[in-house]
């Protein structure tokens, strides 16, 4: 028997990322569940931390990216069908961000950042290639763009959540 507290449905409305609008929902235990569950993942990622200009490694920023796919999906899956029933429901709203969001960027970005790194010699560390590419500022300045989407995602499956 589950001792988790049950939560009462309550209508909520929160801003969506990437012009998606906004999402007014009745707020129940799968959905705050599910989105504390995505809020846990997404906020520790560099999807909302900031990559400042000459550190970290593009590659691992764009796997981590990627990796919000498979999180997602395993989630939605965990949580059921309870959660996508319309458009008004964080299940529809979580395979928006996905397709409309992070899909654009991951499809723009990732063939371009691999064709570099193909080019890499043995005798330069990936760090030095990475400066080296061309479109490394142009790529950050979009990442950005993609991190404060998502800070706006993220705030929004706290409020979901039922996270002050």
């Amino acid at each position: 028997m589950s001792t988790r507290k049950k939560v009462k449905a309550t209508k909520l409305t929160v801003g969506l990322p990437f012009n998606l609008g906004s999402l007014e929902l009745e707020n129940d235990e799968a959905q705050q569940h599910a989105a504390w569950s995505l809020y846990v993942e997404l906020s520790t990622r560099i999807s909302v931390v900031p990559l400042e200009e000459g550190t970290g490694i593009l590659r691992e920023a764009m796997t981590s990216l990627y990796n919000i796919f498979n999180i997602t999906r395993q989630i939605l899956r965990e949580a059921g069908p309870e959660i996508a029933k319309g458009p008004n429901s964080l299940g529809a709203v979580a395979i928006d961000v996905l397709n409309k969001g992070l899909r654009p960027f991951l499809v723009k970005w990732h063939p371009m950042l691999k064709d570099h790194e193909e080019k890499k010699t043995p005798d330069k560390s990936t760090v030095d290639h990475e400066h080296s590419w061309a479109y490394e500022k142009a790529f950050r300045v979009e990442l950005e763009k993609v991190r404060q989407e998502m800070l706006v995602y993220v705030n929004a499956l706290a409020k979901i959540a039922g996270i002050e």
